[in-house]
């Protein structure tokens, strides 16, 4: 069909783009495959971008609190030793956390 040196209206233009794409992009199976993967690489709530980095930085802050929590498990270990072996370090732990006294004292709170 010749339109006279015009330009063909766009619904032939489209149809002409068209008849240029392979067949198999024109898949309606591929096409939702491809949309799927792509919604959820990108735009789900626990897409794999960004809950990737979250997950990261979960397991570094974890790491730290494993190692803070060791660090106080050895002092613990450190200080239940002593209190086992020295007898007036006992006495003074007992005094001071847990206000322990001997039968012949009396006992001020003062707090501040």
């Amino acid at each position: 069909m010749s339109y006279g040196g015009r330009r063909p209206p766009a619904h032939i233009r489209f149809m002409r783009l068209l008849t240029h794409i392979p067949a198999w992009l024109k898949n309606k199976y591929l096409l939702t495959t491809v949309g799927f993967v792509v919604w959820i690489l990108f735009f789900d709530s626990r897409d794999f971008i960004t809950s990737h980095f979250r997950e990261k930085a979960e397991l570094e802050k974890l790491e730290n609190s494993k190692c803070y929590y060791e660090q106080q498990i050895t002092a613990t270990k450190q200080e239940l030793d002593a209190l086992k072996t020295d007898p007036a370090l006992l006495e003074k732990y007992a005094r001071e956390k847990y206000l322990m006294k001997r039968d012949n004292e009396d006992l001020f709170l003062i707090k501040e």
